[in-house]
């Protein structure tokens, strides 16, 4: 009978969107790599990315979502023991290390650092939801989630570690922040903001933002209309090969900022400007209208969850979508400087793509559940 309520309250609507993104995600990208032979082995490895990651979710959700709350300590210092491992023996790309080649694959922790910060901060949370929402509750969580984070930074990668530290204010908002320290956040931000701009702007080298990260802010604030190559250059890129889509594309495998190779990175980062080529104004459109629902039941399920825990994990999950969504597309339209996040199951990436997966399996489990918990 409980079997038989499971698959009853199982959210088919939001399984189905994840598997039309992720294969449309697998024809992206072999669409984007066509004719490099370098890559070519790539859209093999994303194909078994998402069956590998489809059973993930049906597995995560058959799983009580409970029993997570009572291995989430031992997940934690796991994941930052992966970290350690990364900032000393990681393959370094791009300017930072933050992958470990395991021989028949590589292995990024920071993108499951996402998915077991929520974890452990939904945790947290519930646990003192009825606790007095003091000082001391706010640095705990604040501590808890730095001790992921620092390591991040280290690699460098700032992009991940701001993912992490919007998803630990979220989940503090959502859990009952009072406006005071609101207030306290705004000052201490703004006087970091000040203080940093200061460092970088007198020269001072900072152990957690790496050169090119400061350039990336400095072309996006003041682009050089004369750049041949960097991130002017594939924001510039980027934008042309939009526009080139219009209304309805120029259809799948045709456009020629993508097939000739004009669009760096076009697999990966810069996957939402490839779509746009291809299939325009109205299919990215349908496309991040699909992101948007998926994001929609997670919310949902955040709603009806039986209780805080799962709540929160459904919260915590939303959110991760919600902001690699808004970042990737604004880095593609040049509405903010150029970062590393991936489009949700669209953009290649086997670990990206996994933890997102974990995430949706979470949420699953939680709506799954929430009326066998009611009862």
């Amino acid at each position: 009978m409980m079997q038989r309520e499971f698959w009853r309250q199982f959210d088919y609507w939001l399984f189905g969107s994840v598997v039309i993104l992720c294969i449309f995600g697998i024809a992206m990208i072999r669409s984007a790599i066509a004719g490099n032979q370098v890559l070519a082995e790539l859209v093999t490895r994303q194909s078994i990315y998402v069956g590998l990651g489809l059973a993930v979710v049906l597995v995560t959700a058959i799983i009580d979502y409970h029993y997570w709350a009572s291995i989430s300590r031992v997940m934690y210092v796991g994941t930052i023991a992966f970290l350690v491992i990364v900032f000393i023996v990681g393959e370094v790309q791009f300017g930072s290390a933050r992958r470990l080649d395991t021989g028949l694959f590589f292995i990024q922790p920071s993108e499951i650092a996402k998915i077991v910060l929520v974890l452990v901060l939904a945790d947290f949370f519930a646990k003192r939801q009825e606790q007095t929402h003091n000082l001391s509750w706010l640095f705990r969580s604040f501590l808890t989630t730095m001790g992921i984070v620092v390591w991040i930074l280290l690699q460098p990668n700032l992009s991940t570690s701001i993912v992490m530290m919007v998803l630990w204010f979220s989940l503090l908002w959502i859990s009952g922040l009072p406006l005071k320290h609101l207030l306290v956040f705004a000052v201490i931000a703004l006087v970091l903001v000040v203080i940093l701009g200061g460092l970088v702007i007198s020269g001072v080298k900072l152990p957690f933002i790496a050169d090119y990260q400061i350039e990336r802010v400095v072309n996006f604030l003041f682009p050089d209309p004369n750049a041949r190559h960097g991130d002017t250059y594939n924001v510039e890129q980027a934008l042309i090969t939009i526009g080139s889509g219009g209304w309805f594309g120029q259809g799948y495998g045709h456009s020629p900022q993508v097939q000739l190779r004009f669009l760096k990175v076009r697999h990966t980062d810069f996957i939402y400007a490839a779509m746009a080529s291809e299939f325009g104004f109205v299919g990215t459109t349908i496309v991040t209208g699909l992101l948007i629902f998926v994001i929609l039941r997670c919310l949902r399920a955040a709603r009806i969850a039986a209780d805080p825990f799962g709540s929160l994990i459904a919260y915590g999950i939303a959110t991760v979508l919600f902001f690699q969504t808004a970042v990737n597309i604004g880095v593609n339209l040049n509405l903010i400087p150029v970062t590393g996040l991936t489009l949700p199951f669209v953009s290649y990436g086997g670990s990206s793509l996994l933890s997102l997966v974990l995430g949706i399996g979470l949420v699953e489990s939680v709506v799954a559940r929430h009326k066998l918990y009611e009862a």
